[in-house]
């Protein structure tokens, strides 16, 4: 076919559809040569030179090629690994600015830009066409009719996240048609999203979306997939095996449905984004797109030895965000699902390796000065993975202003706390109240502080209760991939048992997990199924497990049912608690007038905690005193915020501890609300005063309220 070409303009990177024609738009600071490639229903090629150079941005308008069409290019350039250069216009390579992406990748030797042949080396440059073994770029007719869509914005201290995987929520579940599980259509079912709503949850953390491959090697050998999704290769394009159609790009528009669905039951969409790597690897890695447009430009490459790649993932490679093109990539990419797919904030893997300017982590590096400026990103939310596997690469705690965090150290508190490994009460406490000390000195409130006990990446809970030790064999690596260290604890068999006092005590132990994360100062983060009591049979790196071991089992027992109804109480009783969910920071001191500081820390015996006893690692009981008249923060009109009072008593130990209520607080009533040896809250069915001991039985947690709200004040 004969294409008309006109010059085109290089202020939108990708492809761009006008009604009339496509504009396309490449970025290569060292190419000598561009060219693009259409491709029809019979997978002819027909190749055209870009002959318009703007500031390194190569372009070409094109009449008459619209919606539907694939195309790839082809970049010409020094092949020159070891000064950090390989084109080679035998690869077919992915537009980065690709909104959709179609065909999944053939692991054959034309991918590799060197013959992938004994003795393997990458400085020879391969001569075999990739254009049949890798996915297409597809052009795309981004108009949608939103009608009237807008971001929920959830404020922060009222936002319960859920993270969860597209294809293992509805893979399995019966009330979705079976056409639609697997897909963002399956999220966006009514049923999925009923679901959702009777949780209470207000946010859903999508494990990545941007369309990703199965990296070359052992997976694709052994018949596994990428599950999980970290290998991304289109930081524009929803992944096209999460769509139900999935072809010329209606993954888009089946996307923004889902958003818009979700919307419209409150509930807000942040993304698991991966800008701190690609799926192309290392060195030995394949040449799919960003390797073969400009691999000095878009990769960070060891100084003096520019063949090989930094490399702060475990992954092979590492983004260059101190080059200003892969900055724009990253912000232009970011934009583009705030402006064009309407998410609400994301969540980046790894993110310390984003803040390396040179190898040391910068808390002022650009990427956080181009988020900190911009109009559309400062306003979204912004959660940090603050780590890395480089050296330093541990930043709990210091990201910058606008951030939250993934609070590891919660995650690592909570857990050796429930399972009675010695650990200071100090520790804990500042992990209840949402971790001040990691916070509160650069300006940043307890919402900075994503508190969790499971996640994607390790053991699920009830496995977390159930498994000393990981059992990842199905993964093919001989048991020796994933966490050694779980700060797990199996109740006293590791994984399957019938004994009826251990299982007690898993489902209890869960409870305690779930209500510590529900009553914590902090946003709460629930891994999907969690409620569901979901085990994927002790694997704790399910990463390539696109299998029944990761997906949800929606077939569930009476226990795990009574499980999913606690878990509902349990966020409907924080959501009408401001006690839980304060703006603010507590202050140790009386702010409005009750008579009493707004918390209080107490040992069993009722006689408040010394700050000797703060550092006893041996300690396992801790009573808190939370005063629901001392909330600083007013309400969004400006009212006073007046809530209960509540008791919180805390025991890991393996025997019963009687507490005693403090002296001051023993003129009142207080009810039982929640107590974790039960499998529902209880509703205020106990009650306690004066003196009267508070039986707290091993390994678990009771929860208090004053019954007499409503009275004037309290004694001194």
């Amino acid at each position: 076919m004969n294409y008309q070409l006109w010059p085109g303009k290089p202020n939108r990177l990708g492809a761009t559809w006008d009604g009339n024609g496509t504009n396309f738009a490449l970025f290569s600071e060292n190419a000598t040569g561009v060219d693009l490639c259409l491709f029809d229903s019979a997978e002819r090629e027909t190749r055209l030179s870009l002959r318009e150079v703007h500031n390194y941005i190569w372009h070409v308008y094109v009449p008459g090629v619209g919606p539907g069409q694939r195309y790839g290019y082809r970049v010409s350039g020094p092949f020159n690994p070891e000064s950090g250069h390989r084109f080679n216009p035998h690869k077919l390579l992915i537009d980065p600015y690709t909104r959709a992406i179609e065909g999944d990748i053939l692991h054959s030797d034309p991918i590799f830009g060197y013959p992938n042949k004994e003795p393997v080396t990458d400085l020879i440059q391969s001569v075999s066409d990739s254009a049949g073994y890798v996915p297409k770029c597809v052009v795309v007719d981004e108009h949608f009719d939103w009608e009237g869509d807008r971001h929920p914005q959830t404020p922060w201290h009222e936002t319960i996240v859920y993270e969860v995987h597209v294809k293992g929520f509805t893979q399995l579940k019966p009330d979705i048609p079976p056409h639609l599980r697997g897909t963002y259509a399956g999220l966006a079912h009514p049923a999925a999203i009923a679901h959702l709503k009777s949780l209470g949850v207000t946010a859903l953390e999508l494990l990545p979306v941007h369309h990703f491959l199965t990296y070359p090697g052992h997976l694709a050998t052994k018949g596994l997939r990428n599950y999980w999704g970290y290998d991304s290769i289109g930081y524009f394009a929803p992944h096209a095996g999460y769509s139900a159609s999935g072809t010329c790009g209606e993954q888009v528009r089946e996307f923004k449905h889902m958003v818009k669905a979700l919307h419209a039951a409150g509930i807000e969409v942040i993304l698991d984004v991966v800008y701190n790597h690609t799926g192309e690897g290392g060195h030995l890695g394949p040449t799919l797109s960003l390797r073969g447009i400009d691999n000095a430009a878009y990769y960070r490459l060891v100084d003096e030895q520019e063949r090989y790649y930094m490399d702060f993932t475990g992954c092979g490679n590492s983004l260059n965000v101190s080059h200003p093109q892969s900055l724009k990539l990253i912000a232009d990419s970011l934009r583009y699902w705030v402006q064009v797919m309407h998410v609400d904030g994301f969540r980046f893997d790894l993110a310390s390796a984003l803040a390396r300017e040179l190898y040391e982590v910068d808390r002022l590096a650009a990427f956080f000065d181009i988020i900190h400026q911009d109009p559309v990103l400062s306003d979204v939310k912004l959660i940090a993975e603050p780590w890395d596997i480089g050296e330093g690469g541990y930043q709990v705690g210091n990201f910058p202003l606008l951030w939250s965090e993934w609070n590891g150290k919660y995650r690592d508190t909570v857990r050796d706390f429930w399972r009675g490994q010695d650990s200071t009460l100090g520790e804990l406490a500042f992990r209840l109240t949402g971790s001040s000390d990691l916070y509160e000195a650069n300006g940043r409130r307890p919402h900075a502080s994503i508190n969790f006990v499971t996640a994607h990446d390790g053991f699920t809970l009830r496995d977390l209760t159930s498994y000393n030790e990981k059992h990842n064999l199905a993964n093919g690596e001989n048991n020796r991939d994933g966490e050694d260290h779980n700060r797990s604890w199996n109740c006293g068999a590791e994984g399957r048992t019938s004994d009826p006092k251990i299982l007690a005590l898993r489902a209890k132990q869960q409870r305690n997990f779930l209500t510590t994360l529900m009553l914590s100062q902090g946003v709460p983060m629930l891994l999907g199924g969690d409620e569901l009591g979901r085990s994927q049979r002790g694997n704790n790196n399910a990463y390539c497990q696109d299998s029944e071991i990761a997906w949800f089992d929606w077939n569930l027992s009476p226990e795990n049912l009574e499980l999913l109804e606690f878990v509902r109480e349990l966020i409907r009783f924080r959501r009408d608690h401001f006690s839980f969910r304060r703006r603010d920071w507590f202050q140790g001191r009386e702010i409005h007038g009750s008579g009493v500081h707004d918390i209080g820390w107490y040992n069993a015996d009722g006689s408040e905690m010394t700050e000797m006893q703060w550092h006893i690692g041996s300690a396992k009981e801790i009573a808190v005193f939370l005063n629901g008249e001392e909330i600083p923060a007013p309400s969004p009109y400006g009212d006073r915020v007046i809530d209960d009072s509540f008791f919180l008593l805390l025991n890991a130990n393996d025997e019963v501890v009687p507490f005693s209520l403090p002296d001051w607080l023993q003129a009142r009533k207080w009810e039982v609300l929640i107590d974790t040896n039960l499998p529902r809250i209880t509703n205020g069915n106990r009650a306690y005063t004066n003196s009267q001991p508070i039986r707290v039985e091993a390994f678990s947690l009771l929860l208090l309220r004053r019954v007499d709200f409503d009275s004037a004040g309290l004694p001194p």
